[in-house]
């Protein structure tokens, strides 16, 4: 009798911690799909502003259009953007899936994996569209770059704000690449 109170004992703290360890699970599938939605939502965001980012000037009787397409630095953004923003929604559809079904450790991996790629990209664009829009506002003497944000400072703040909001995405991606570290490094090794 002794035994099976035991046994008994020990079942039902094996089913408190059966449902206490499917708490954390579930919440962390739910934060991961609230940081991916943040992150497809500022891409989709820095997109639009990239795209829409365009102002006119006329400079010695001349109409120029400036565009962010003008740079290659911009470009690049504009792309990794959209790359990412395809990642984040199907990374978010996984997530989801993956949220239904019985979780494996290959698939954290697979998380992770995608989750690091993602972020160096995005961190690469920025990095770039940073280094032009900083040369773009306040020039760079030494060389004789002129700053010509003082011309276009609706694109110029229209740039900065898709930069911005890329950055922001980066943070969310760079969020989930530890969350899912941390949850390999709390699996045990089979």
């Amino acid at each position: 009798m002794a035994s099976h109170a035991l046994a008994k004992g020990n079942n039902n703290s094996l089913m408190i911690q059966g449902t206490s360890s499917g708490s954390p699970q579930k919440s962390f599938f739910m934060v991961q799909i609230l940081i991916r939605t943040l992150a497809t939502a500022f891409t989709v965001a820095a997109i639009s502003i990239m795209l829409t980012s365009t102002q006119s000037i006329s400079l010695f009787g001349y109409n120029l259009v400036i565009h962010y397409s003008d740079t290659s630095a911009m470009r690049y953004l504009f792309g990794t953007d959209i790359v990412a923003c395809v990642c984040s929604v199907l990374s978010l559809i996984c997530v989801f899936l993956l949220s239904r079904s019985g979780s494996d450790l290959k698939h954290y991996f697979f998380l992770f994996l995608h989750d690091m790629v993602v972020m160096v990209m995005l961190m690469s664009g920025c990095a770039a569209a940073i280094a032009i829009a900083y040369v773009s506002k306040y020039g760079e003497h030494k060389v004789g770059w002129m700053a010509g944000c003082d011309n276009v400072p609706k694109f110029c703040n229209r740039i900065l704000i898709s930069v911005v909001l890329s950055f922001l995405a980066f943070f969310c991606f760079l969020t989930l690449t530890i969350m899912s570290s941390k949850k390999l490094m709390s699996r045990p090794i089979e």
